[in-house]
């Protein structure tokens, strides 16, 4: 039993708190010196085999979803819990005392005074209300002030609680397209419509903020079909029906137009990186490989593009039967593509939105152990517990006081408040 009381008190001290924290610091210096979410490969290109494979097996490859990271997490709030939790019933007895004038009998206090005629009027010059007390007199303020570390720890408790549930949990999703389109949001029943898209330059031409804005609704039996705006832009995220919408990246997409036999077959607006497949023959697909909106052809080095400006555009294609590539060529506006009875041709050059979107469920107990662990900070920095009582003496009243946190301030306050008491 006594050994089961040591492990039960060290896990809930102040030594293995510092230790995690410790151990928790090293453990995200170590992380940031390895590129996250990157293949075996990847790292056996940058570094080699070896150390790629001790990359893997240790899961620095996804540091802060790895078991063992989520092992510190663990402990350390384990740590805080019990700490509050063992602290509880001795922090209660405490405040109880700290508004029972018998505690402080046969106390003799932190800074006294001799003499005093009017001891509540020193009470009141301390910002205490005075009571009184069988024969004594008792005044006691900012009993709160006890619970700023109890309560520091339960608001932390609660932060590392929600952004760890927040980080095992949390689903992301992307959705990129043009104004006018409108795209599914992974599995969650509810589509984006992207209503408008709009690059803000400078004076110089060079790109201020991108913006969009958006529709979201929700399709749910439960939603009916109800909906949402909101305008969108870098580090100017929205959030709409519990789910956070970022502007993240943009891209160039275009209108390609299918013919048969000189017939309009299809018309449909891809982005780059982007297919699309002949409707009446889908073994047939085209590819939107790239674009260059001031097209150029440097020999050695392959197309470019001089500048941002639509002066001279070019679209890159690709085309695929039956998933192996049949060809693959620069289209010019005026061109056209034929593949048999087929008529290919690109136009209308215009950017895309890519907007990120994240669910996390544990936003509001993150933001709740900020909230909380600021009050703590502030019930511990702002509010200092102090008493004072009087009792009768031959000439007058004998003072007495206590501080526990800023003791010498206050006990500089103290002598001000009877010097200037008995100055009257």
């Amino acid at each position: 039993m006594s050994s089961l009381k040591k492990i039960w008190r060290f896990l809930s001290s102040m030594r293995f708190a510092i230790l995690l924290l410790v151990v928790l610091a090293l453990a995200c210096s170590l992380a940031s010196l390895v590129t996250q979410g990157q293949s075996y490969s990847w790292y056996a290109q940058r570094y080699s085999e070896r150390t790629a494979a001790l990359i893997v097996a240790l899961g620095l490859d996804d540091a802060f979803h790895s078991g063992w990271f989520i092992c510190i997490g663990g402990f350390l709030c384990l740590n805080l819990l019990l700490c509050n939790v063992l602290r509880l019933p001795g922090l209660v007895r405490r405040f109880k005392s700290e508004a029972d004038p018998d505690s402080v009998l046969g106390l003799p206090g932190d800074v006294s005074a001799e003499g005093v005629q009017d001891p509540d009027a020193v009470f009141r010059r301390l910002g205490m209300k005075p009571v009184a007390h069988g024969d004594m007199r008792f005044a006691a303020k900012h009993r709160l002030g006890l619970w700023g570390a109890w309560v520091c720890h339960l608001g932390i408790l609660l932060l590392i609680l929600g952004f760890g549930l927040g980080q095992m949990t949390q689903r992301q999703y992307a959705v990129y397209g043009v104004p006018g389109q409108s795209r599914d949001i992974g599995d969650t029943e509810k589509v984006l419509t992207i209503d408008d898209f709009r690059v803000g330059l400078r004076e110089d031409d060079t790109v201020e903020q991108y913006t969009a804005d958006i529709t979201v609704r929700d399709l749910s039996e439960r939603g009916m079909g109800d909906s949402q705006s909101a305008t969108i832009s870098v580090n100017h995220p929205a959030t709409l029906y519990g789910m956070k919408f970022y502007q993240n990246s943009t891209g160039w997409a275009a209108t390609v137009h299918i013919a048969k036999d000189g017939e309009p077959l299809q018309e449909e607006v891809l982005c780059t990186g982007e297919y699309l497949r002949v409707k009446d023959k889908p073994e047939l697909a085209v590819y939107l490989s790239a674009f260059y909106p001031d097209y150029v052809m440097t020999p050695g080095v392959g197309p470019s593009t001089a500048s941002g400006a639509l002066n001279n555009p070019a679209y890159l294609y690709q085309v695929y039967y039956q998933d192996q590539v049949l060809g693959m060529n620069v289209l010019m506006p005026d061109e056209e593509l034929t593949i048999d009875e087929y008529t290919v041709t690109f136009s209308d050059p215009q950017t895309y939105t890519l907007i990120q979107i994240k669910v996390d469920r544990f936003t509001w107990l993150a933001l709740a152990g900020g909230l909380v662990t600021l009050l703590g900070l502030a019930l511990a920095l702002y509010l200092q517990p102090a008493r004072a009582w009087a009792v009768p003496a031959e000439n007058g009243w004998t003072l007495r006081a206590q501080c526990r946190k800023g003791g010498a301030l206050f006990r500089e306050r103290f002598q001000k408040a009877v010097q200037a008491e008995n100055g009257h």
